[in-house]
């Protein structure tokens, strides 16, 4: 019996016939008159549990309960959940046509919004897999990873360039930079290759296929492109570009580098070495991966002048935020009092944004600017809340200044 595992492949018994694993989690052999178990993770299984479902669901509702989709799906949960369980197990799940729409903030993206169903089946995927590949990512890899974030990536920004600058006494450059069009370059092959080499269960290759050809099979025929917004999308932007971060720690030995989605920052001394590091890294990505580095926005600048990472403009001795930061916070506050008023959200979704903003807006010099923030946000709800929901808010907000 030959197992498959994600390293090689190795002959139990002296059979050279592939290992059918569609019918169970194990495989058993008899060697020399000794029972010999051989374990192979039932990963599809574990996937299609209808735990692991009923977990997934919960995390896909999570923050939209009082939306009309979720309440129609909940009304019968059991039985949309076998069901979605059975088409699983049956290879006979299809996920639904993608709605596509446009956002500026300011940048024009295309996001593209999956079924709830759908929904489900991502963080289902993403519960069994996500683990095997988080072993092996970098530490300095901070986007869509438990503990991570981008508070935790402006935290790293900050220790790495007093270190590399050895508290600002020393020259030191940054090499800032994105990839071209990232998420609707990525291509399948590639991305399946890598994702073969550490799953070896068939039937979750299949599903990953069934979710990457969903908006291609649609828009284009060569096998490239995820859309934004999938879950899955951004657990597989980390694993694609894991062979870079691997790269330029391992290959390059670049010390301070710091990677979230598909941006990146390097911090060192020398200027040429940052011109190699930029060379050989497009050179990898185009060999390896069929990327490349955006060529109007990877720029090497010498710390103190202004550096824009993450919503923020960077400076040595302070920070502070983007303008375009403000004006998507702005617009994503005034839509969400409207869904307020119109009983489409309740109350606490508002605080959790407002709160969840003013944490991350505390990282840059902004004492005043949240001081007017709170201020319109007890304006905007001053006849929607309670005084003492009011005076909660105010409470948090002064807890995090």
């Amino acid at each position: 019996m030959r197992v498959h595992g994600p390293d090689n492949d190795f002959d139990v018994n002296g059979d050279n016939r592939n290992l059918d694993n569609n019918n169970g989690a194990f495989g058993m052999t008899f060697c020399r008159g000794f029972s010999l178990l051989v374990l192979i993770m039932d990963l599809y299984g574990s996937l299609c549990s209808y735990d692991n479902l009923l977990l997934a669901y919960k995390k896909a509702r999570k923050r939209k309960t009082k939306k009309s989709y979720v309440i129609e799906f909940e009304k019968n949960l059991k039985e949309n959940l076998l069901l979605l369980r059975s088409e699983l197990l049956l290879h006979c799940y299809s996920p639904k046509p993608l709605v596509n729409f446009t956002i500026h903030d300011p940048k024009t993206r295309k996001i593209s919004k999956s079924d709830f169903r759908d929904r489900v089946v991502h963080h289902a995927i993403c519960n069994i897999i996500e683990p095997i590949f988080e072993k092996g990512f970098i530490y300095d890899s901070y986007a869509n990873r438990i503990g991570k974030g981008t508070l935790k990536a402006v935290q790293r920004f900050d220790f790495f360039k007093r270190k590399a600058s050895k508290n600002n006494t020393a020259a030191c450059y940054v090499l800032k930079s994105d990839i071209k069009k990232y998420f609707e370059n990525v291509d399948h092959k590639i991305l399946l290759g890598i994702i073969s080499r550490k799953i070896a269960d068939p039937r979750i290759i299949w599903l990953v296929k069934k979710i990457l050809s969903n908006p291609v099979g649609r828009a284009r025929k060569d096998s490239k492109g995820m859309p934004l917004g999938n879950l899955t999308s951004q657990f597989f932007a980390n694993v694609y570009l894991n062979k870079m971060d691997n790269f330029v720690k391992h290959k390059l030995k670049a010390r301070f580098y710091i990677r979230y989605v598909d941006d990146f920052v390097i911090f060192e001394a020398n200027k040429k070495k940052l011109e190699f590091y930029k060379e050989e890294i497009n050179i990898f990505l185009e060999n390896e991966l069929k990327i490349q580095l955006h060529p109007d926005k990877s720029k090497i600048l010498r710390l103190g002048r202004t550096i824009s990472f993450l919503g923020f403009r960077a400076f040595y001795y302070h920070k502070l935020l983007k303008k375009s930061n403000m004006r998507k916070m702005k617009h994503k506050l005034k839509s969400l009092a409207q869904e307020c008023k119109l009983h489409e959200i309740d109350y606490d979704s508002v605080y959790d944004f407002l709160e969840g903003w003013i944490a991350y807006a505390k990282n840059a010099n902004a004492y005043e600017l949240r001081g007017r923030i709170t201020a319109e946000f007890e304006k905007t709800f001053a006849n929607e809340i309670s005084t003492k929901e009011i005076n909660r808010y105010f409470k948090a907000v002064k807890n995090v200044s």
